[in-house]
C-alpha cells in the first residue's frame, strides 16, 4: 500500500481553469520524489490538497490508509504534523529566534517544555545551527533561512517533508546544502517530496522524477532527468 496516493484528481478554479486534471499518483514511503514542471502546472495545487489547505473537486486523496477529504476539521492539525512542509520564502517569525522559530511548532500543540528543551537542540544540531541558536531570522543567511525552516518542519518528526521551490531565493552554494541536508532527512527514513525548477539538482540527484504539464503528468521515471 502506498504511502501518498493521488487518485483521478480534478481540481478547477473559478473561470474553469483546470489545475489538476484526472492526476493520478502513487508515493511509496521512504521515497524521495521531484515534481517538476513549468510554473502553473500543478506541483504547489497537489501540494496544497495534501495538506488539506485546499478542497479537490473530484477523485481521492490517501495519506497513510486515510482519505484526506474525510479528515474532519479537527484533525486537519493532526495531518499537518505528519507532513511537514517547506517554503520558497521561508514563513520564520522575525520577533523570534532561532531556538523559539522551532519551539513555537511544537508549543501549539501543547509538547511538555522538558520535551521541548531536548527536541529543539537536537533539530538544530542536524540541521546545523547549533550555533545560532539565539540568532533571529534577520542575522541569517538565505540558505540559514532555510535550514531553520526546515528544522521546524521536521520538529514533530513529520513522516512526510514537503519542500516547495526550497532553493528557488538562495544561492548555489547554499541550495547545494539543503539538498544535502532533505537526502540526509531521506536517509533517515522521511519520504521527501520536492517541487523544483532547479535542472541541475534534478539531473544530478537521479531520484524518481515526476512531470506536470498543465495539471496533467506528462511522464513518471525512476532516475530520471529534468527533461526526461
Amino acid at each position: 500500500m502506498s504511502q501518498i496516493e493521488f487518485i483521478d484528481i480534478v481540481k478547477e478554479y473559478e473561470g474553469g481553469f483546470k489545475a489538476l486534471d484526472n492526476v493520478s499518483l502513487a508515493i511509496n514511503s521512504g521515497e524521495f520524489v521531484f515534481l517538476v514542471g513549468p510554473s502553473g502546472a500543478g506541483k504547489s495545487t497537489l501540494i496544497k490538497l495534501l495538506i488539506r489547505e485546499e478542497p479537490y473537486d473530484s477523485g481521492k486523496i490517501m495519506f497513510n490508509d486515510q482519505e484526506i477529504s474525510q479528515v474532519t476539521h479537527e484533525e486537519i492539525p493532526n495531518l499537518r504534523r505528519n507532513i511537514g512542509v517547506v517554503f520558497q520564502d521561508f514563513k520564520l517569525l522575525d520577533s523570534k529566534n532561532v531556538f523559539d522559530n522551532v519551539a513555537v511548532a511544537m508549543e501549539v500543540v501543547d509538547a511538555p517544555q522538558e520535551e521541548i528543551k531536548n527536541v529543539v537542540p537536537n533539530i538544530l544540531g542536524m540541521v546545523g545551527l547549533s550555533d545560532k541558536t539565539l540568532s533571529f531570522p534577520v542575522q541569517l543567511s538565505g540558505g540559514e533561512k532555510q535550514r531553520l525552516s526546515i528544522a521546524r518542519a521536521m520538529a514533530h518528526d513529520p513522516d512526510v517533508l514537503i519542500a516547495d521551490e526550497p532553493t528557488g531565493n538562495i544561492d548555489p552554494d547554499a541550495s547545494k546544502g539543503i539538498i544535502d541536508l532533505l537526502e540526509k532527512i531521506n536517509s533517515m527514513g522521511t519520504t521527501i517530496i520536492m517541487a523544483t525548477h532547479d535542472e541541475k539538482v534534478v539531473d544530478k540527484l537521479k531520484k524518481r522524477v515526476v512531470r506536470l504539464e498543465k495539471g496533467a503528468v506528462v511522464s513518471d521515471k525512476q532516475g530520471g532527468k529534468y527533461r526526461d
